[in-house]
């Protein structure tokens, strides 16, 4: 996906996508993880699939550092990965959870534990 001056893509993005706005599957997200499967492309995958099955050859990216490298907005990398997903040439993993928040109160007692130590 190269540009013109201005930074924007020669291909506007639901060209990209076949015309297609929503991806098949709802469950990928922003931060879910990408992984190309192996098998090799077919032939009549569109230029964008091929763009992104490369961009993931080296390994694994989020849909939104994939989107960022191909040049398109997440939307649409959503539907082409939801695609190459469909296909089995790409693998998802959701995001991982944010962490639980800490206790403040356990965090209380271990500084009142360190300082007890400290003295």
């Amino acid at each position: 996906m190269t540009g013109r001056r201005g930074g924007r893509p020669l291909v506007p993005a639901y060209l990209s996508t076949g015309g297609v706005a929503r991806p098949s599957r709802s469950h990928l997200e922003r931060l879910s993880v990408l992984t190309a499967a192996g098998p090799p492309a077919p032939a009549e995958l569109p230029a964008a699939g091929f763009a992104l099955l490369d961009v993931l050859a080296g390994g694994s990216l989020t849909v939104v550092e994939t989107a960022a490298l191909l040049r398109l907005p997440v939307s649409a990398v959503r539907v082409l990965a939801a695609d190459l997903i469909d296909r089995g040439l790409l693998l998802s993993r959701a995001p991982i959870p944010a962490a639980d928040r800490f206790d403040p109160d356990l965090l209380k007692r271990v500084a009142d534990g360190l300082r007890a130590l400290k003295h």
